[in-house]
């Protein structure tokens, strides 16, 4: 197989900003091919605040994690280190995404999309651990709840300042 990488910086999220990311082509002839994506995967922000990572290999921490929250997890995942020491995730890289187009919902049908996305969300976390856990730690009282939806508030409210902030300095002439 040939192989070529479209050099760093592509694809990344703000957790990644910083970091190695890199797309690899692989050809295994003139329609065989297949597109791999591998990032940089450095030290867990909560570690400095928990116990070590039990993984030796960053990248492995969040390949396993992965695979916890996904139900279905892509075959190609896995994870490796450089030279350098650095270690790296890959995955195969297909862009089958889609998203809902929020401008045009009512108000219910929005609600009824955030309800399912929270599911899906809390489905993945219980995945992660023992839901029994979990719930004694959420409790039946409605602090959670109002937690959450404070710091949801908040945090919406930063972006929208944030955003103030940026805005005119990178217009286009």
């Amino acid at each position: 197989m040939q192989g070529g990488a479209a050099g760093y910086g592509a694809c990344v999220g703000v957790g990644s900003v910083g970091t190695r990311c890199a797309i690899l082509l692989l050809m295994g002839g003139d329609d065989d091919m297949l597109v791999l994506q591998y990032k940089e995967a450095v030290a867990s922000v909560l570690e400095p605040y928990n116990a070590k990572s039990r993984y030796k290999n960053h990248a492995q921490r969040v390949v396993c994690g992965q695979r916890l929250l996904q139900s279905a997890s892509d075959l190609f995942l896995g994870w490796s280190s450089d030279e350098q020491g650095r270690d790296f995730y890959f995955r195969q890289l297909r862009d089958m995404k889609t998203s809902v187009t929020l401008d045009g919902l009512s108000p219910s049908a929005f609600t009824h999309y955030t309800e399912m996305c929270g599911a899906a969300l809390a489905r993945g976390h219980a995945k992660s651990s023992d839901p029994a856990l979990i719930a004694g730690y959420l409790g039946d009282g409605a602090a959670f709840d109002l937690a959450l939806a404070e710091f949801a508030s908040t945090y919406a409210d930063q972006t929208e300042r944030d955003h103030a902030a940026l805005d005119g300095h990178f217009t286009s002439p």
